[in-house]
């Protein structure tokens, strides 16, 4: 049995459709019920869990041959950083009451640091407690999701402007599509070779780094629209990130985020990442998520 917990979302989906087409049988781990009914057509047992709540991620647990993990940052939480934590203990704390063969964790670039990268650093903690654990681990580090644009686009679309933290505008850096990481998933779970080290770390990025000028001029010709970059003010983040109705805390590990992204302190761990390229496009990935995406882009 293959759990998939975050079956719900964007990569977590893609991971359980994938298993069962190679015919695995699936658990698909959800938040609430109004999540269920699409993986249950597809044949997958659905179970609701509560990621702070160890006696249901427990039961979610029972009979895995391998897990895939994901734990979610508290979006609208008072303290996102502490609230998710107690999730990551918690599910920690019921994997090790009966730890399955393989440990497969949803990560991010940057994971690697301890401190001062924000949101990252709830990974760096999510992978420490893992290593605690007496099974085979496997850390998917993630560049930044491509489909993270959808934030802003009303934004871009009303005004014709593309507002961003990365600085500065011609900066290429590190996506990927979430399909490719869901798809890799699979294949490293599926994977019986024996890793030549424990934990196993592997990266993914698409297979071009991309500005934000590219971003913008990529909309712009989905939408048929001139879009213009605009490198938001250092001193503007926090107002911005709590008038787009991001909680106090949680602009502060976005601000931390985009802080060391721009140093150049989120990119693949030299010397230690396996590297893995996804196959889709920004031009691809943007196309499912701006309106009229059908239009003629250029990759």
């Amino acid at each position: 049995m293959f759990v998939i917990f975050g079956a719900g979302g964007n990569v977590g989906r893609v991971s359980a459709s994938a298993l069962r087409r190679a015919g695995r049988d699936v658990r698909a781990v959800v938040r609430s019920a109004a999540q269920a009914a699409p993986l249950a057509q597809i044949g997958c047992e659905v179970a609701i869990a509560d990621l702070h709540d160890r006696a249901a991620v427990a039961r979610a647990l029972e009979g895995a041959s391998a897990v895939q993990m994901l734990c979610p940052v508290p979006r609208h939480d008072d303290d996102p950083a502490t609230t998710m934590r107690r999730m990551i203990d918690a599910s920690v704390d019921a994997l090790r009451a009966n730890p399955p063969p393989h440990v497969l964790a949803l990560s991010d670039y940057g994971a690697e640091h301890a401190s001062g990268t924000g949101i990252t650093t709830l990974f760096h903690y999510l992978e420490t407690r893992l290593t605690t654990l007496d099974t085979r681990l496997t850390f998917l580090r993630a560049a930044e999701h491509m489909h993270n644009w959808a934030r802003v686009l009303p934004v871009a679309l009303a005004k014709g402007v593309l507002p961003s933290l990365h600085h500065p505008l011609q900066k290429r850096f590190p996506t990927v599509a979430a399909p490719d990481v869901g798809a890799l998933a699979v294949q490293l779970l599926l994977d019986d070779k024996p890793p030549q080290r424990s934990p196993r770390v592997v990266s993914i990025e698409s297979e071009a780094r991309v500005s934000v000028i590219d971003v913008a001029r990529t909309i712009g010709e989905l939408v048929g629209q001139e879009i213009t970059a605009h490198a938001v003010p250092r001193e503007q983040w926090p107002a911005m990130l709590e008038a787009a109705g991001l909680g106090e805390g949680h602009a502060r590990l976005i601000v931390d985020l985009y802080d060391a992204h721009n140093a150049g302190r989120i990119d693949v761990q030299a010397g230690v990442s396996e590297r893995r390229t996804g196959p889709t496009t920004l031009a691809q990935a943007l196309a499912a998520i701006v309106p009229g995406g059908g239009a003629t882009v250029s990759a």
